[in-house]
């Protein structure tokens, strides 16, 4: 029974795998290299992508301009956060299709001197792109404490996180909302910890798989290849913690082991294995967003599961069997 279980489960794979893709080259945007992006490196390098029929190439562009050349059709895939729901916002049909991350791995750093949120009062934080997931918490923290961006507190925006830190570490902003490994370069540096979204719970998607909603209607098996690529390249990240991290070395351009080892365990406890859209994540968002439009829109309208539930249900679930259904 055993014999004949692998057999099946083996057939399984094999008629998922052969998927045929209807679009076998992808042009990918992401914002930037970092903890989140790990398993995508790994199924780049590893050969996971080629291994469902895609021939992948990657470039890092500023979330804003990456959203617009999706738009525009110059890339096909973002793989980023809540720029896609504001470029929604702006009239664009784009939608989430699966979620690799859907838990914030972003903090809100300090300065020497800032310990709570309200000593931001009139001082400036260093952050991404406009409406990315930097603003986002900001803007929902700000309002937790009584507080408004643009009138009590500041953003510095910037095309990378890299740019971001460069603010923050010359001392030309008070604080910095980031995530690894920028988090782990300025604690090095002496910055303090205001807010760990991850501690707190914080939903999102980022870096969630945005796309043009008439692409995926015409596409749906390279949407599938592209998923099956990326499980793939999850778990050969978390079975390869070796192999992971020297990707993730090569990308992020960071050479000390021990900022590695760290980038690697910030990112394995938010990479999706079910990487279904969670609407609370997009109403976080939308409640938090600058764009007055996003008050009381239905996140239903920002995201369609049925190609990664498809996936989920066919090879997810063999993958990781009894985590995913």
């Amino acid at each position: 029974m055993l014999f004949l279980s692998c057999l099946l489960t083996a057939d399984v794979f094999a008629q998922v795998a052969s998927v045929k893709p209807e679009k076998n080259q992808l042009e990918v945007a992401i914002a930037a290299w970092g903890a989140t992006s790990i398993p995508t490196a790994v199924a780049l390098d590893g050969g996971y992508f080629a291994k469902h029929g895609l021939a992948v190439n990657i470039s890092v562009v500023a979330a804003s301009t990456s959203v617009q050349a999706l738009i525009s059709g110059r890339v096909d895939i973002y793989q980023g956060g809540a720029t896609a729901i504001g470029g929604n916002l702006g009239g664009a049909d784009i939608i989430y299709v699966g979620a690799s991350v859907d838990k914030s791995s972003l903090m809100l750093l300090s300065q020497k001197g800032i310990t709570s949120f309200e000593q931001f009062r009139g001082k400036t934080i260093s952050t991404t792109s406009p409406g990315a997931f930097g603003e986002i918490v900001v803007r929902m923290t700000a309002r937790k404490h009584g507080m408004e961006v643009g009138k009590d507190v500041k953003l510095i925006y910037h095309r990378t996180p890299g740019e971001a830190l460069s603010t923050f570490l010359v001392g030309n902003a008070d604080g910095l909302v980031i995530g690894p490994p920028h988090t782990d370069l300025a604690r090095q540096k002496g910055a303090t910890v205001v807010v760990d979204y991850y501690k707190d719970g914080v939903k999102i998607i980022g870096p969630g798989t945005a796309v043009m909603r008439e692409f995926a209607q015409k596409n749906p098996n390279t949407i599938k290849a592209y998923f099956m690529g990326h499980l793939d390249g999850l778990k050969r990240a978390l079975d390869d913690e070796e192999f992971a991290k020297k990707l993730d070395g090569k990308y992020s351009k960071i050479t000390d082991a021990a900022l590695l080892a760290e980038n690697y365990r910030q990112g394995a406890r938010v990479w999706n294995k079910d990487m279904s859209v969670d609407p609370a994540a997009i109403r976080m968002v939308l409640e938090n967003s600058p764009d007055d439009k996003g008050k009381g829109a239905d996140p239903k309208r920002f995201y369609d599961n049925t190609i990664i539930q498809a996936v989920n249900r066919d090879y997810a679930s063999k993958l990781f069997a009894g985590e995913v259904k």
